[in-house]
């Protein structure tokens, strides 16, 4: 993307304030995982943060620190850059959680796995995601696929679609409007 996509604008505020937004109206709290050099960022400090207590793993390292600060917490995992993600796509996966499996989240739409970065992982999935860390494996997404996750269907499947690039971006604004 060549610049921050928690900062993008859309619909009139940056992504992470609209996805914080959302987020509070499901959740009890919500907060911004940081690395170390973006804790100060002033859009950030707008809102609690967990800043990664974890390097070189990637998205595990915010999903790591936030079950290392509140172990008891099941955790809804979502990624500031899904531009299209809606109130009623947050309540379907809230609703359709399995209380028997550790993971819940929605299959892709475009490629039938499951997606991590919207997704639910219960209190004590610390243990099963530093095991795998253990092992080299560091991309959530392939640790669901070989963990007992519980699959739910997207509503719509545009709805977590990613922004990646200047490209992906415009057209996803320019889909939404039309």
């Amino acid at each position: 993307m060549g610049r921050d996509k928690a900062l993008l604008e859309h619909d009139g505020q940056s992504q992470l304030a609209r996805m914080m937004s959302l987020l509070g109206d499901h959740t009890d709290r919500a907060f911004v995982s940081t690395n170390g050099e973006q804790r100060d960022e002033p859009e950030r400090r707008r809102f609690e943060r967990i800043v990664d207590r974890y390097t070189d793993i990637g998205p595990l390292a915010g999903i790591l620190s936030a079950m290392d600060e509140h172990p008891d917490a099941d955790w809804l995992v979502v990624a500031c850059d899904l531009p299209n993600i809606d109130a009623g796509t947050l309540r379907h996966l809230i609703d359709n959680r399995s209380a028997n499996h550790p993971f819940t989240a929605f299959t892709s739409s475009h490629d039938g796995l499951p997606e991590p970065l919207c997704a639910i992982y219960r209190a004590g999935t610390a243990t099963i995601l530093r095991e795998f860390v253990d092992d080299g494996v560091r991309c959530p997404r392939k640790i669901l696929i070989r963990s007992d996750t519980h699959l739910i269907e997207q509503l719509d499947p545009r709805s977590l679609d990613n922004v990646n690039t200047p490209d992906d971006l415009a057209g996803s604004i320019l889909e939404a409007a039309s």
